[in-house]
């Protein structure tokens, strides 16, 4: 049955207000989860000085957290969908905060890196199920489309206001800090979630989820991380034995869900041009912007030389833009001009970005480096992720709402881990190589940086092109929902 909130017989305006009041809830679970995936960018320097990682090693303290989130998206929203959201919401909750305990209490690579593994499980029940009971909550169109506004510009802007608060905590006290701040957060938000949300009954786990199908693709994903992470440092032979291990993993996932008699993934849904190139966007788009938060604040402290809560501070100017656009323009916008040229809008914008921070010289300064990108940056963003959030979810059917929101989460990690694990890579070779010929260090960093915000324009580049292709209003008129 559809996820519901408040008595049926309870008046309109009291239905509105309980609805408006679970959707502060549901942002509130995904702020915690998206916060995460941020907050320890700043602190990264200070994580590798005091549990002693190597360059490409540091990387996975991010990795550990976004591969076993994105793996497990789509089985926690199947599971979402058999057993009701509002249980699996609550679940990912109390998985999620556990975890951040074990994460601020840590004092070894590998307890930190087996705390975020498991904050990463506890996001994915979080979040697999968030934007399917939004889409429910309000099937209004043009209540919807604000609620996606609201959905997302906390999403957004909390990716980028965990750097600030990343910077801010570690400073004030130290980064274990980043994680313990995590257990009020989310007591507060377990106990609202079970006062405000409403049950909801799912269809049964008699229904089945397909668990191989899970295993695959989480296989998949980390092995395709793990290969790119470490190319710089193995036998191009041996890349290319791991990168043929992957791919033979993927499509063991896809042959799987073709002949599953309950598949984690209904192939069928990949019919709608729509659904299938927000998707392939989003990827691209994600991609782009988790570099630039990674390397971005790697520029600032090594290049710029700024300490943890003044390159939090330096941060600070994106998420407050991408609030105030997405919360009082984004909804208007995209009424007026419609989802596809404002994505369109957004994803120039991005390019335009990113393409300023390819020249960022070595003596450089904040003000005229990095801050102008930086807005044009945000900016984009503001505009292309509720309009890229709003294709992919339109003409998806009640009962595919907890996967299509799994799918559309997926996506995203999907993204933003191989974003992250080849622009870092690009950046230590790059940096690495000058150093071994004698060049000066913030010569070296500053080029290693320069060559991954390249090779973060050409993706914007390319999620602008396939927006164009694949998202024309005449191509995306194929509901999601076909039946086969």
């Amino acid at each position: 049955m559809p996820f519901q909130t408040g008595s049926p017989t309870a008046d309109p305006a009291e239905r509105t207000s309980s609805r408006w009041a679970s959707l502060v809830v549901l942002c509130a679970g995904a702020l915690m989860t998206i916060l995460d995936g941020s907050i320890v960018t700043v602190a990264m320097p200070a994580i590798q000085g005091d549990l002693g990682f190597s360059s490409p090693g540091l990387a996975w303290v991010v990795n550990a957290y976004l591969i076993p989130f994105g793996g497990l998206l789509l089985l926690a929203g199947r599971l979402g969908d058999l057993t009701g959201r509002r249980r699996m919401f609550t679940a990912g909750l109390v998985v999620f905060t556990a975890a951040s305990v074990l994460c601020g209490v840590a004092t070894s690579q590998a307890a930190l890196i087996a705390a975020r593994a498991l904050q990463g499980v506890g996001g994915a029940m979080t979040s697999a199920v968030v934007l399917g009971m939004v889409i429910a909550l309000f099937p209004d169109p043009r209540e919807q489309a604000k609620a996606i506004a609201v959905f997302s510009a906390v999403g957004a802007a909390g990716g980028a206001l965990g750097t600030f608060l990343g910077g801010a905590l570690t400073q004030a006290l130290d980064w274990h800090w980043i994680f313990l701040i995590n257990l009020p957060i989310g007591v507060v938000a377990w106990v609202a979630a079970l006062r405000i949300l409403a049950p909801d009954r799912g269809a049964g786990l008699g229904r089945g989820a397909d668990y191989p199908g899970a295993a695959l693709v989480t296989g998949a994903l980390m092995l395709t991380v793990y290969t790119i992470l470490g190319a710089g440092e193995r036998a191009a032979g041996g890349t290319a034995a791991l990168a043929a291990l992957s791919l033979a993993l993927f499509a063991a996932f896809t042959l799987r869900q073709a002949r599953a008699a309950r598949p984690l993934l209904r192939l069928r849904l990949f019919r709608s041009r729509l659904l299938t190139g927000a998707n392939g966007v989003q990827i691209l788009m994600v991609a782009t912007m988790f570099g630039f938060q990674y390397i971005g604040a790697l520029y600032i402290q090594r290049v710029l030389e700024f300490g943890e809560l003044r390159t939090g501070l330096a941060f600070l100017p994106a998420p407050v833009l991408i609030g105030v656009l997405m919360l009082g323009l984004s909804a208007r916008t995209i009424g007026r001009f419609g989802p596809y040229r404002v994505l369109l809008a957004g994803l120039a914008l991005i390019t335009a970005g990113m393409g300023l921070l390819s020249r960022v010289p070595v003596e450089g300064s904040y003000a005229a480096d990095v801050l102008p990108p930086m807005l044009l940056l945000a900016a984009g963003f503001a505009a292309a992720m509720p309009a890229v959030t709003g294709l992919a979810m339109s003409g998806v059917r009640e009962e595919d709402a907890g996967l299509a929101s799994g799918l559309f989460n997926t996506t995203q990690v999907v993204g933003g881990s191989l974003g992250l694990a080849v622009l870092t890579t690009l950046a230590a070779g790059r940096t690495g190589g000058l150093l071994e010929r004698g060049e000066p260090f913030a010569v070296a960093t500053a080029d290693g940086y320069r060559l991954a915000f390249t090779v973060a324009t050409a993706v914007a580049g390319a999620g602008l092109a396939v927006a164009a292709l694949a998202l024309r209003p005449a191509a995306a008129a194929v509901p999601t929902g076909d039946s086969p």
